[in-house]
């Protein structure tokens, strides 16, 4: 994944962190994480992430716009186990293009990265059509949260 993290850059001050806790029902017969569920943690620092910047998928959908994935990808380091905590490390990065592009960082409570990974998604308008350039709503969000005060 470090190849395609250097084509876009971090906006840092946006960084979030979500804190979780492994279900029993999201581990497999050998009590560690199903890798499915990994992705499932991603939402969950992607809904995080929305929440605390007022970008979620509501405020999208009031703006008459929907952002579903187009890819998702996962590189798997370690694995959780029932009742481990975890926190999500969400980060956006400055893509030009009119889409979200997302990573992320999932660790342990000792710091050990256990996984990462990265979501893209693009804006569709109320009709389904995509979106070729930022959608007016989102260039807004981006002037209101400085968006490029750390990348120009």
């Amino acid at each position: 994944m470090k190849r395609n993290s250097t084509r876009y850059k971090r906006i840092e001050h946006l960084t979030t962190i979500y804190e979780g806790r492994v279900k029993f029902n999201e581990v497999d017969s050998l009590g560690i994480v199903w890798h499915g569920h990994y992705i499932s943690f991603f939402e969950e620092g992607r809904e995080y992430f929305g929440r605390k910047h007022g970008l979620s998928y509501l405020d999208i959908k009031a703006n008459n716009y929907t952002a579903p994935i187009v890819n998702v990808h996962c590189d798997y380091k370690a694995s959780l186990k029932f009742g481990d905590t975890f926190t999500v490390k969400t980060f956006i990065l400055d893509c030009p293009s009119s889409k979200l592009i997302l990573e992320y960082e999932i660790y342990n409570p000792t710091g050990e990265l256990m996984c990462e990974g990265r979501t893209v998604q693009v804006f569709l308008d109320k009709n389904g059509n995509l979106a070729l350039y930022s959608p007016d709503f989102f260039t807004k969000w981006k002037n209101k949260v400085n968006f490029f005060s750390d990348s120009r």
